[in-house]
């Protein structure tokens, strides 16, 4: 598989060491299971979890620079991402709401992005529920990861770099 992130681009940088080292753990999960194929698992969720979490630290971080949460916020334990870009609180939220702001200052269609990748690749993968054991195949895990690192790029560009200008 080729390497899912340009190592060298602008939003490479842009990442912490942290969410840098998530993506090239998952890179490497992803190849050590695709590389062997020994094993047939039946739920391939376990390799998503590491592009997931590095989507939500850059989530948290992105947010923090562009000043749609405080410092305080990206700091918090307390801070709960899923619930504040979640289009349905919209309106229990108010200002703190992060697809109103995500909406209002790139479109509907990208805060939906945002949030839909947020459900599938996090919400939709790592909550057990016995009547819908949500297992995924391997090119299943590949394509969610492929639409978590593309969401990232694209709030990457419209939030940060766009609005530099």
């Amino acid at each position: 598989m080729k390497p899912v992130v340009d190592k060298y681009g602008e939003f490479w940088q842009y990442l912490t060491q942290p969410q840098k080292d998530l993506i090239l753990e998952g890179q490497y999960l992803i190849n050590e299971v695709n590389k062997e194929n020994i094993y047939r698992f039946k739920d391939y969720s376990f390799l998503v979890f590491p592009f997931a979490k590095a989507y939500e630290g850059f989530l948290k971080q992105l947010f923090k620079d562009v000043k749609f949460i405080s410092h305080l916020d990206y700091i918090s334990d307390h801070l709960r991402l899923g619930k504040l870009m979640s289009p349905n609180l919209i309106v229990k939220l108010g200002e703190r709401s992060l697809y109103k702001k995500m909406k209002e200052a790139v479109s509907a269609d990208f805060a939906d992005r945002v949030w839909q990748t947020w459900k599938l690749g996090r919400n939709q993968i790592f909550h057990y529920f016995p009547h819908n054991l949500k297992a995924i195949s391997f090119d299943e895990a590949e394509k969610i990861i492929g639409q978590i690192i593309l969401t990232m790029e694209e709030a990457y560009i419209k939030l940060k770099i766009d609005n530099r200008k």
